[in-house]
């Protein structure tokens, strides 16, 4: 007979072979490989006549649920409100996106929704949309301060990493921790803002709880925001340093390859893995059914697609004084709720 560990094994492989389909499904017809059922726009209040006004949006990339599900955000509202939408894709290469962007540029569009794969290489585009007259709005990512942009539309990752850091340390109490840190990549601003907050949530809560801090993390590992990279990291991390018994990363897509590889290593009772963000469905399905996958938090890309539409239609309306960032309401997601917002239906 087969033994429960080797039931649940089976279980736990079966889900993996979900997640890479899910994963690795591409854009079809009209940018997506379905229709999120919350992603289908909303009208916004308007004073001026939206009929014919062009909203351009470039990605860095369309290889991921994430950027797929921003897409189609922006798209379905800046169509539900009779706007024109153009896009463009940067096919995650930095010369690419600026090209990209100045394509756009050259088209006359109103408002430039830009959501750049570096905070320094795309400064130079902005500056060509302020000469042409043309508002940028910064989605998702962040940008160098010297650019010329009206505002960032981004989730608070900071405050998302700090719930995350601190359910954690309640989690764990005085047990000892042993830390593997997935993160995206190098220099990255949002990957780096997230991580202080994961580090931040930990030691306020253990001086809050415990009255020290103790903090070990053995090693910090590069996946390059992909399925792939997570598995390779954590493959090394288990080799390296097989006492872990915590990883903690920036995005849930960092680690959702990494869990094959952990099961893989029959070690999905032995390691727990705390995101700070994204609220990526294969995640939140992971912490409705596992014990292993303790919480993530939530960046939506709906939301995010949706603010930045309104801003610009509010920029149209004459409105000039934005924050500089503009947050969506940090959200962390665990067991206890993980069914309010876990929807098989998106896109993300």
């Amino acid at each position: 007979m087969k033994t429960t560990k080797q039931i649940w094994n089976v279980f736990l492989m079966l889900l993996l072979v979900i997640t890479v389909i899910n994963c690795a499904e591409p854009l079809e017809g009209n940018g997506s490989k379905n229709q999120s059922d919350d992603a289908q726009g909303e009208i916004i209040a308007s004073k001026i006549d939206l009929t014919g006004k062009k909203i351009g949006y470039c990605t860095p990339s369309l290889n991921a649920p994430y950027y797929q599900a921003l897409f189609q955000s922006v798209k379905a509202n800046t169509e539900k409100n009779g706007m024109i939408f153009l896009s463009a894709d940067g096919q995650d290469d930095i010369n690419k996106q600026v090209a990209a962007v100045e394509d756009l540029i050259t088209k006359g569009v109103d408002a430039l929704l830009l959501n750049p794969k570096d905070p320094e290489a795309l400064v130079g585009v902005t500056k060509l949309a302020k000469k042409a007259g043309i508002p940028v709005f910064i989605l998702d990512s962040s940008i160098n301060p010297d650019a010329e942009f009206v505002t960032t539309i981004q989730s608070n990752n900071h405050a998302n990493g700090a719930l995350a850091g601190e359910w954690l340390a309640k989690k764990f109490g005085r047990q000892k921790m042993n830390i593997a840190l997935l993160s995206g990549n190098a220099g990255n601003p949002v990957g780096r803002t997230r991580k202080q907050g994961l580090l931040e949530g930990i030691t306020e809560e253990q001086l809050r709880s415990i009255g020290k801090i103790d903090l070990n993390v053995k090693t910090q590992m590069y996946t390059d925001w992909s399925y792939a990279g997570g598995l390779k990291a954590m493959e090394d991390v288990l080799v390296a340093h097989p006492d872990i018994n915590v990883v903690i990363t920036e995005s849930d897509v960092c680690v959702l390859g990494a869990i094959k590889a952990i099961a893989q290593a029959g070690k999905t009772d032995d390691i727990l893995i705390v995101a700070a963000a994204d609220g990526q469905k294969e995640a939140i399905k992971y912490i409705m059914e596992t014990d292993f996958y303790g919480c993530t938090a939530m960046n939506s890309p709906v939301q995010i697609g949706k603010n930045a539409v309104e801003y610009a239609i509010q920029y149209m309306n004459g409105k000039r004084d934005f924050p500089k960032t503009s947050f969506t309401p940090p959200v962390l997601i665990t067991k206890q709720n993980a069914s309010k917002y876990y929807n098989p239906k998106a896109i993300f």
